[in-house]
């Protein structure tokens, strides 16, 4: 396991991949080492750790490779399925998790809690001639538009809370989904017609920065851009600008294009822009899960069975 702290700081156990074979856990491995540090290994983890075609070249002993997160861009599965070498992800484990920290990101948009939460702290309540006072407005969500681009798991549980609120419920995905709660239509559409525009679809070598001039030009001045997918998926000074312009209301961001950012990332000092580190994924109930589906992986793997291949 290439870089077992962020799935398993030491609050699950390790004990169901250990009963495989000889398992060796690293907090953390750069990718200058993990040639050096997975050789001999018949089965490689990792979770954010990059498994390049000369690491699947050179460890030549190496039959899967297990990635302990949905998306599995960090491995070179092309590499992988020339020396056939499985490679299996856990698909669909944190939908509630990571819908429920994007419908957090919404709601501090909108009701401003940490505002108001050090507003008081600091003594504003205390200090107010009235009873009650504003520090941000408020905004109601019943019957506002929520957006959802990307209509898997976690969309389509997006959809049910949104829905919940009594929102109307917009979707764009490259595929149509039978569902009573959202209504199906282009990209260009979910982004001029939603107050909410929630991106949850993969990262892929034709959707890298959509999310650009062109696109958040299209959304209302008081529309809002949430982001819980992958950073790579904005083109980031773009919406820097458009922030900083008043073009749109807020971006709320729990992803970046580099993890950890660049303190030159324009984001960082945009105005209206919250961004919380990567962490709607981080639930203790979901990173059991991904345990789970990673030992059930490489079970099945060994009975020559393989499941969630994703190459």
């Amino acid at each position: 396991m290439t870089d077992g702290h962020t799935v398993n700081p030491g609050d699950l156990s390790w004990d169901q991949i250990s009963t495989f074979g000889s398992l060796s856990i690293y907090e953390r491995t750069s990718p200058e080492i993990v040639i050096e540090r997975c050789v001999g290994a018949s089965v490689i983890l990792t979770n954010k750790t990059p498994i390049d075609s000369r690491a699947i070249e050179t460890i030549t002993t190496l039959k899967m490779i297990g990635v302990t997160a949905t998306g599995y861009n960090i491995v070179d599965t092309q590499a992988a399925q020339r020396r056939g070498v499985v490679v299996c992800n856990v698909p669909a484990y944190g939908a509630h998790s990571v819908a429920q920290h994007a419908f957090a990101l919404l709601l501090e948009t909108t009701n401003h809690i940490g505002i108001y939460a050090n507003s008081v702290r600091q003594g504003d309540w205390q200090r107010s001639i009235d009873w009650s006072y504003s520090k941000a407005p408020i905004m109601e969500l019943q019957g506002k538009t929520l957006g959802i681009i990307g209509f898997g798991n976690i969309g389509q549980q997006m959809a049910k809370i949104g829905f919940a609120f009594g929102m109307r419920i917009l979707y764009c995905s490259r595929t149509k989904v039978d569902s009573d709660l959202a209504h199906f239509t282009s990209m260009e559409q979910v982004f001029s017609k939603s107050d909410f525009v929630s991106l949850h679809c993969p990262l892929t070598a034709d959707n890298r920065e959509f999310v650009n001039r062109n696109m958040l030009g299209l959304m209302k001045p008081g529309a809002c851009l949430i982001n819980t997918a992958r950073g790579q998926l904005i083109q980031e000074q773009d919406l820097a600008d458009m922030l900083n312009q008043n073009r749109i209301r807020a971006a709320a961001l729990d992803v970046l294009s580099s993890e950890p950012p660049s303190p030159h990332n324009p984001l960082l000092t945009a105005k209206n822009c919250i961004i919380t580190p990567h962490i709607a994924w981080m639930s203790r109930e979901a990173r059991q899960r991904i345990l789970d589906t990673t030992a059930k992986n490489i079970e099945q793997f060994l009975k020559g069975s393989p499941i969630n291949v994703v190459n």
